[in-house]
């Protein structure tokens, strides 16, 4: 299912030019990730989280990809074998 068609976003509207920040951010995203074109899986969920964070009103395309790439950041590998701090999600 691509987040065009997922249920959830179905409703979120954007003018043309907040279209243009949320795609802006999500290239930069995929490129800073090097998530190549074949990554359908990665990319899908960077596209909703985008999209979610653009439905909360956070559309500059700098601060959606900085905030989508902090939060990557944050994520423990799932080779890791270190349990992050308990005031982290």
């Amino acid at each position: 299912m691509t987040a065009a068609n997922h249920p959830y976003h179905r409703d979120a509207v954007f003018e043309p030019d907040e279209t243009q920040a949320i795609g802006i951010a999500f290239d930069e995203i995929c490129r800073a990730m090097n998530l190549p074109q074949t990554a359908t899986v990665p990319r899908e969920v960077v596209a909703m989280r985008v999209i979610d964070l653009a439905r909360e009103s956070l559309l500059d395309p700098v601060l959606l990809r900085n905030r989508v790439l902090h939060e990557v950041a944050r994520q423990p590998s799932p080779d890791s074998e270190t349990t992050p701090p308990s005031m982290w999600p």
